[in-house]
């Protein structure tokens, strides 16, 4: 059996200006986000999707009502829309333009596909049924696109929703929150300030910091090949760094992060509104028999919705840190989620887990106390994330809708308590109630695992306090709503 390489090729510089390489690669510099900011205005020869695009906003960015507002986008795109699969044929070599024609076609997908469930949920009733069959005009075109760019035709979150989905209101002024935009938007989105805004926005957040958290991994994978105690301990340390400042932007620390946390810019209470449209066509009641892309093919097609489970940051450090999850129906839908992250991204994902298990870093750093203090930090920071977005799910579903399913096509209690992703990471109907807590579970195992075999480690005492009151706390959520939703 070959051995993994021991490299991988990883930017350091991005290269931002050449536009034949995709979008998203690695780098150390940014991380996860794309190797240049996203591509805002699209060339001449794409007005018509334009003028639709920029129209179709519940709010537009002039604060008129827009055709998703009035439920006449549909007609819309039918009487307006011709195809611009030649156009996109012209410009197939300019990868980082292909993208942002993948994000452009793929909101537009969506909000067809969903329009007719929003008009029913605005006016209190239930989703009833999406559009069945996606018309040409769209559907040729993000096929099209989707396989130059190297993804599915339909929203994903990296390649469309979020993270190639922002641009800066003043570029001189770099990647701080404020100066964040969104480019595209279902309802009130082009306002910075609505819950839609701050919703996307946070994740881009978050994934600006990933730079030093992909960088301390490779160091951490060299110096464990190496025997370099001292390079494997700095390694942690930056992977263990740069995941707390991801959190910090997630939720509210102290009173300057309370202005950062997603619980400011995005309200809890107002996350239903804009979520029907980032449903996806698996497992959803909208769509019981697929969708037809037309010109495509007449078999019905389906895909998974929107979802943050998609994002690189988290799966890096369950790769890295030789986490093992349970063999449960979960575990083996959220490796389908694996196809729908940008090619390079998953290749990368794949490396460190196969390079990880080649040098096996845990048991390389649980032999010395401080490399193994370093790694139950990481794994702490990796709980904190997921436990805080349990959190988010609660506040954010749990307690706004009774709809059974997430928007990637799941069962939402088991989702959330799995803190997976904030809103959507699939999981069957069916599931039983010992593997619930699964990955978050998985996590906290792999912690008490480790402190009860090194004994007292430096500084670990109160994040362990942490996890013994959190796993009961847990196990009684997961089935409070459970039980509020019937499921046994």
């Amino acid at each position: 059996m070959a051995r993994t390489p021991t490299t991988f090729p990883i930017l350091t510089n991005t290269f931002p200006g050449d536009t034949t390489l995709p979008a998203f690669m690695v780098s150390t510099t940014r991380g996860f986000l794309p190797r240049a900011n996203p591509l805002v205005t699209l060339p001449a020869d794409f007005d018509a999707l334009e003028s639709i695009l920029t129209r179709m906003p519940i709010k537009t960015a002039t604060g008129s009502a827009g055709l998703l507002a009035s439920g006449t986008l549909g007609e819309t795109v039918l009487k307006e829309l011709p195809d611009l699969s030649a156009a996109i044929e012209k410009y197939k070599d300019d990868l980082p333009l292909v993208n942002a024609l993948y994000r452009d076609y793929s909101f537009l997908a969506s909000a067809y596909l969903l329009e007719p469930c929003h008009g029913r949920f605005v006016r209190g009733e239930g989703y009833g049924l999406g559009r069945e069959r996606l018309p040409g005009v769209i559907a040729v075109p993000i096929a099209k696109v989707a396989k130059l760019a190297g993804f599915k035709p339909f929203m994903e979150y990296a390649g469309s929703y979020a993270l190639f989905n922002y641009r800066l209101a003043n570029p001189s002024h770099g990647m701080e929150y404020s100066n964040l935009r969104l480019i595209r938007a279902f309802e009130h989105g082009l306002d910075p300030t609505s819950s839609e805004a701050g919703f996307v926005l946070v994740h881009v957040d978050m994934v600006k910091n990933s730079g030093p958290l992909v960088d301390g991994a490779v160091r951490a994978l060299d110096a464990c090949a190496a025997d370099d105690r001292e390079a494997f301990e700095l390694g942690m340390q930056k992977v263990v760094q740069g995941l707390a400042k991801v959190n910090q932007v997630m939720d509210a620390m102290n009173e300057i992060d309370m202005l950062r946390g997603m619980w400011k810019k995005s309200k809890p209470g107002e996350y239903t509104s804009f979520r029907t449209f980032i449903f996806g066509i698996t497992s959803q009641s909208m769509f019981p028999n697929g969708v037809v892309y037309e010109g495509v093919s007449e078999e019905p097609m389906s895909f998974r919705g929107e979802s943050g489970a998609n994002d690189s940051m988290i799966p890096l450090c369950d790769n890295l840190l030789e986490i093992t999850m349970p063999a449960t129906p979960l575990t083996d839908i959220l490796n389908d989620f694996r196809s729908y992250r940008p090619g390079n991204h998953r290749e990368f994902l794949e490396w460190v887990k196969a390079r990880a298990s080649d040098v096996r870093i845990k048991e390389y750093a649980t032999r010395a106390k401080t490399s193994a203090s370093l790694y139950l930090h990481a794994l702490n920071q990796v709980r904190d994330f997921r436990w805080r977005h349990w959190c988010f799910t609660r506040e954010y579903v749990l307690k706004k809708t009774a709809h059974p399913t997430a928007t990637g096509g799941s069962n939402i209690v088991t989702v959330s308590s799995l803190a997976v992703l904030l809103v959507s990471a699939p999981v069957l109907m069916d599931c039983v109630i010992q593997w619930l807590p699964n990955q978050l579970q998985a996590v906290m195992e792999a912690m008490v695992e480790v402190h009860n075999s090194k004994g007292d480690l430096p500084g670990c005492k109160d994040v362990m306090d942490v996890v013994y009151v959190q796993r009961e706390t847990l196990k009684k959520e997961v089935e409070k709503y459970c039980k509020e939703r019937n499921i046994s």
